[in-house]
């Protein structure tokens, strides 16, 4: 179950940088703003419910890799982010770390 914990806080970590994104768009200031705060949140507690049984450095590293990847795909698919084939590839390595983290535990 921990595991599931910790892709949830991965999973909602994504969505507080998308919300900042959102919240710059006219309009969507306050929508935006509590997206973030809501994702934030979430992912926080998911994150502290799955370090009772996953080691620190392993959750936190998985956490912030689901995030930082999820982001950057999020920004290439809806925010026409450069999608170059060394950005990509370095996205893809930092998803193969974190399968290695979660395969070696």
């Amino acid at each position: 179950m921990a595991w599931l914990y910790l892709f949830l806080a991965g999973f909602f970590e994504i969505g507080w940088p998308l919300g900042l994104k959102i919240s710059q768009a006219a309009g969507n200031k306050f929508l935006g703003i509590a997206l973030a705060v809501f994702s934030m949140t979430l992912s926080g507690i998911f994150l502290w419910m799955a370090q009772k049984s996953i080691p620190i450095g392993t959750a936190y590293a998985v956490w912030t890799g689901i995030g930082a990847a999820g982001t950057f795909f999020i920004g290439i698919i809806f925010f026409n982010d450069p999608a170059s084939f060394w950005r990509i590839f370095s996205a893809m390595l930092i998803l193969m770390g974190v399968i290695g983290l979660k395969l070696s535990a």
